[in-house]
């Protein structure tokens, strides 16, 4: 009789014995297949990968002068499980650090917090950006230190000590850059500000691999299968920039010692021309080593020189707004270049007042611009309010913010720098909702002198001088010219219209030109060059800031310019003087004895919380 129960102990083993088996298999393959950790572990034994970097795009300037370049610099990198018999003193000695340094930076390549890529098997980083002379040093000593490395890696030098917000910098990546990119590993460097941020793709250019053969003791013998496997790094794309040096200088040197902002733009390109922020600070302070500490040292500082005010701080635009309205006023019928309003140093309507200058009255549009009529603009606003066609205060005052975000305010206009903001434009639903439905026009009067609820931000106010000079049109201010073999967004060739038409523009334009001749702009009358202006003097807590806003030649425009200096009082004390010199500097190459010694004063006048240090 057949005995059932052995035959069914002998199926059982035998599929105990497969299942291990395939147990086994599947193991296996999952270590030396489909596992990178233990395929790069066992590769690590016969071989070296070595990352080449590629050198970052350089920068031109619109004339062609170098601006950002590369120099080379060196990082320490070790593999954990390659140290042995290692003479830490020694090798402190030779790096300038302490051993309290090694164990720090031993102890923070080790936490998977804070390297989660942490293996002993492969390439970490001890320490960045060797110059020369210390790399020189350590190469000699090199063969003491068996599992550290040299990798050749390059930082950032620059021609002149300006721009620092708008080159920006580069730094470590983060795990969050990581994740984001798998271009990146720990140790990588990334743009963290400014141009170097915006256009990180164009300028890191493409990692190279060199594949080098160890020995069974660990030893670089020379490059595997004569550098068959090898891929070369390929450098970052350079920019030319739109930006003139030269008159990004000289805006530095005026704003010295103040608090504000100098942008000029090409009005017909939307190219930028300076972009000044001030206080400002040297590139070169966030590059090598000290980059950190110095980093510190500027984001302590009190006077915020790392924060981009041409597009990042937001300000009333006082009386260079004034501009806007006009346009708006001519083309929605409110007015014509011959209505007149009286002015009896203010607006007063019942018991309302809003002060003004003493000026003739009653005054028409294009002595109002020259003359920088409050009252005038009041008594627009005051009247487009009651016109019948909008059917009420609340359509009235959305056909303002229209024509405004038409003109580029209130949203981010879109430059290729990080961190733009937006300004402010309210809109009927803003004043409802703090003031219910019993708001007038002369409860927001002072909108129409750009006081009130309405900031900009100073390459806001110097793109409406582009609008301007253009007659109705502005394109996307814009950096970069050119990036090399590629191609720079759409955006920054394509016309933006207004609702404001060419016609009524001009009638603006004769006003702002009546300013410079015979207004509040006369010291930006230079001989020759047509200039149009408009001043601001923009209210404040404390001393007000001083604004001008212009372009020149009248017709045919090559510069817009804003001014802003904060505490700089009106708008004809520093903005103005500023904004001619930036003008003369540019379309005629230089500065005539006379503006240079303008220029000399100007920059040595020193402003601190609104009080003029003399």
């Amino acid at each position: 009789m057949k005995d059932n129960s052995y035959e069914s102990r002998r199926y059982i083993l035998s599929g105990v014995v497969l299942l291990i088996f395939i147990t086994y298999i599947v193991q296996l393959f999952s270590l030396q297949i489909d596992n990178e950790d233990y395929k790069s572990k066992a590769d690590s034994n016969a071989f070296y990968k070595k990352t080449l970097y590629p050198s970052r795009g350089q920068m031109y300037d619109r004339n062609g002068e170098l601006l950002v370049y590369n120099k080379p610099a060196y990082d320490i990198t070790f593999v954990p499980r390659e140290i042995k018999g290692l003479d830490t003193l020694e090798l402190c000695n030779t790096l300038g650090i302490t051993i309290e340094d090694f164990d720090k930076r031993m102890l923070r390549v080790k936490d998977k917090k804070l390297n989660p890529g942490y293996s002993q098997y492969t390439e970490q980083v001890f320490m960045t950006q060797i110059p020369m002379e210390e790399f020189a040093v350590f190469q000699e000593k090199n063969f003491l230190f068996k599992g550290f490395y040299i990798r050749k890696r390059y930082i950032r030098q620059y021609s002149h000590n300006v721009a620092g917000v708008l080159f920006g910098d580069i730094g470590e990546v983060s795990q969050r850059h990581i994740k984001k990119d798998a271009y990146y590993q720990q140790g990588d460097y990334i743009g963290t500000q400014g141009l170097e941020a915006s256009y990180e793709k164009h300028l890191r250019g493409e990692k190279g691999t060199e594949v080098l053969l160890r020995d069974a003791r660990g030893r670089i013998q020379g490059k595997y299968n004569d550098g068959a496997l090898d891929t070369p790094a390929v450098r970052g794309k350079n920019l030319t920039l739109s930006l003139d040096i030269e008159l990004q200088m000289l805006g530095e040197r005026l704003m010295q010692n103040k608090i504000g902002s100098i942008v000029a733009i090409e009005p017909k390109t939307g190219e930028i021309l300076c972009m000044v922020s001030s206080p400002s600070y040297d590139p070169s302070l966030l590059t090598g080593r000290n980059r950190g500490k110095n980093h510190k040292m500027l984001t302590s500082d009190k006077s915020k020189p790392l924060l981009n005010r041409a597009i990042m701080g937001t300000y009333p635009p006082g009386s260079t707004f004034k501009t806007s309205q006009a346009a708006m006023f001519l083309e929605e019928g409110v007015v014509t270049p011959q209505t007149a309003f009286p002015c009896n140093m203010g607006f007063v309507f019942n018991k309302f007042r809003l002060g003004c200058h003493a000026h003739s009255s009653p005054t028409a549009l294009k002595d109002a611009i020259a003359t920088s009529c409050n009252a005038y603009f009041c008594w627009g606003l005051h009247r487009m309010f009651g016109m019948s066609k909008y059917g009420g205060t609340k359509a009235a005052m959305n056909k303002w913010r229209d024509y405004m975000v038409s003109m580029g305010f209130g949203y981010t206009l879109g430059v290729d720098l990080p961190g733009e903001v937006r300004g402010m434009i309210p809109n009927a639903e803003y004043y409802t909702r703090h003031y219910g439905n019993y708001w007038r026009a002369v409860t927001v009067i002072s909108i129409s002198i750009g006081q009130g609820e309405v900031t900009l931000t100073p390459l806001q106010i110097a793109n409406l001088g582009a609008i301007i000079a253009n007659r109705g049109e502005y394109i996307v201010p814009h950096m970069v010219k050119e990036i090399e073999n590629d191609t720079i967004a759409s955006m920054y060739f394509t016309p933006k219209s207004t609702m404001v038409s060419a016609a009524s523009y001009e009638e603006v334009i004769k006003g702002m030109r009546h300013a410079v001749v015979a207004g509040t702009c006369r010291a930006a009358n230079i001989p020759g060059l047509d200039v149009c202006g408009k001043t601001g003097t923009a209210e404040n807590k404390g001393n007000d800031h001083s604004v001008f806003l212009g372009f020149a030649p009248m017709n045919s425009p090559k510069i817009a310019v804003s001014v802003y200096v904060e505490n700089g009082g009106f708008g004809a004390e520093y903005g103005v003087p500023i904004g001619a010199l930036m003008i003369e500097k540019y379309l005629t190459g230089n500065l005539t004895e006379e503006s240079e010694q303008k220029a000399e004063t100007i920059s040595k006048k020193r402003i601190y919380y609104g009080k003029e240090e003399r």
